[in-house]
């Protein structure tokens, strides 16, 4: 585990009485590369309070933490399932939004589909979000593809994807994000729990499974950045990660990201104050920080994740602010899907379908 400690308190308040020189402090759990890290300086600048920030690689991490160590963090960043999961469980505090002045900020559209999951929105607010799209190198297509990509079945059927093959395919180790895919592909509900379906959707997959290089959590975005894979399924975040990443290594190389005209599923990641938080009052703050849509913009552009607050594309250059990968329009936004949590024994059906699509056992 990673951890980064901002301390950049003011000197003089070493000469206070020790009751009004009590540090502040808020302890952060979030996932790794997900914050542009000079906010958290000048929010200890701003503030007085020292930033103490773990990060986490999967959501497993998460939960097994917070179980494991309730009082630890002030503030963690789960996706809506894992949210879902823990409000079930109790584990969270109701979010008083009366507390937060920069709530006037969140988009209306994030936070409706936040309440499938927190009702009432009771419990947390969007920090950023993102998609699963399709990535590709655009110069090593362009002679594979015979026609650009608009559709899942280019991606996710053997016949469309065994033309990128040679060139290196990876696709997110997530069955979570990957399964709903291939069950709307097949025009089933991408939120079906039904075990039927998802051998369906497992089956489809799993025909895939000698045409892909990888299937790993994130890998994917720094492997089509240097060339390793020329075609990506993943989150759309990470895709234009590697799209920056690339012009970075070679100004001529050009990765694009692209949104499947059935739709896709969207990706909600959430600020939440565990029950037994130390740092109460310090959460708030920090939230009501990440609300203002300047600073909202910097994490957008340090991520290339979508921000909850609405007007923090007003901070960006119209480049990212008008991309349809980051921001889509209105007619792909309603194609956008969410896919609550299952229950613990579909969850282990899950696991042993997605063990099988990946290893064919």
């Amino acid at each position: 585990m990673k951890k980064l400690i901002f301390s950049l308190f003011i000197t003089f308040c070493s000469t206070l009485t020790p009751a009004l020189a009590a540090e502040r402090i808020v302890n952060i759990f979030n996932w790794s590369d997900y914050i542009d890290p000079s906010v958290l300086e000048d929010f200890t600048r701003e503030t007085g309070i020292k930033v103490i920030y773990d990060t986490y690689d999967t959501t497993d991490a998460l939960e097994a933490r917070l179980i494991a160590n309730p009082g630890d963090y002030d503030l963690i960043v789960p996706s809506a399932t894992t949210l879902q999961r823990l409000i079930q469980a109790d584990a969270l505090q109701t979010l008083d939004r009366k507390r937060l002045a920069n709530a006037v900020n969140i988009w209306p559209e994030i936070d409706n589909r936040l309440r499938r999951f927190d009702p009432n929105n009771a419990h947390a607010v969007n920090y950023l979000w993102s998609t699963i799209g399709v990535g590709y190198n655009a110069a090593k297509l362009k002679d594979r593809a015979g026609k650009p990509i608009v559709s899942w079945d280019q991606a996710l059927r053997p016949e469309g994807l065994k033309r990128f093959s040679d060139c290196g395919v990876g696709i997110a180790d997530n069955p979570d994000e990957i399964l709903p895919i291939a069950l709307n592909l097949l025009k089933i509900d991408p939120n079906s729990k039904n075990l039927d379906q998802l051998r369906r959707a497992a089956d489809l997959l799993s025909g895939l499974r000698r045409l892909v290089k990888k299937f790993d959590v994130f890998d994917y975005s720094n492997a089509l950045a240097f060339g390793e894979m020329c075609f990506a399924v993943g989150r759309t975040g990470e895709i234009l990660q590697a799209r920056a990443r690339a012009k970075e290594i070679g100004p001529d190389t050009d990765i694009v990201a692209v949104l499947p005209n059935e739709g896709s599923l969207m990706i909600l990641d959430n600020l939440a104050i565990p029950r037994n938080a130390p740092h109460v009052n310090e959460a708030y703050v920090f939230i009501d920080y990440l609300l203002r849509p300047d600073v909202a913009a910097r994490n957008v552009k340090a991520t290339n994740y979508a921000s909850g607050v609405e007007t923090a594309r007003n901070f960006l250059d119209p480049a990212l602010a008008n991309d349809p990968a980051l921001y889509p329009d209105q007619a792909t936004l309603a194609r956008l899907f969410t896919v609550t949590s299952a229950d613990q024994p579909t969850r282990q059906n899950i696991n042993r379908l997605w063990t099988s699509v990946k290893t064919g056992r």
